[in-house]
């Protein structure tokens, strides 16, 4: 196997690892958001539930953590590929910061983070300009 298909590997988890932080963020925030109302549903008292809040508290300050130890290792996974002068490989559906003009790309072949994997020449495509559409509601173009 060569270094650039390992690196090729890598990025696939990578990605993979960083959505499903998101996801358990976003599922995590979603409960804490619930918990006020339901408690008051429920008719209980505000001492009743703090045991619930605190714990989603944590859980959310736990996995924002993890999440910033990830991008830690995604930032020196990338500074080791660009010192072994591996090619760059973009996978995932956003841009990063600093990424003038955007690039593009994203996991699947199409188009959505369902499909395999896009090939090395599908990654970092220059996207064509397309004129500007008017959007529903508005009368300019954006």
């Amino acid at each position: 196997m060569s270094r650039q298909s390992i690196g090729e590997a890598l990025a696939v988890r990578l990605y993979a690892a960083e959505t499903a932080i998101d996801q358990a963020l976003t599922e995590t925030a979603f409960l804490a958001a619930a918990l006020p109302s339901a408690r008051a549903e429920a008719y209980l008292s505000a001492v009743t539930g703090q045991r619930v809040f605190d714990g989603a508290a944590a859980s959310i300050s736990a996995l924002a953590e993890a999440r910033s130890h990830l991008i830690q290792t995604h930032t020196a996974l990338a500074a080791l590929a660009r010192k072994l002068g591996l090619d760059t490989l973009a996978i995932g559906p956003l841009d990063k910061p600093g990424d003038q003009p955007p690039i593009g790309g994203g996991p699947g072949t199409d188009g959505d983070t369902g499909g395999t994997p896009l090939v090395r020449s599908e990654v970092n495509k220059t996207l064509t300009n397309k004129d500007n559409k008017v959007l529903p509601n508005t009368v300019a173009p954006c």
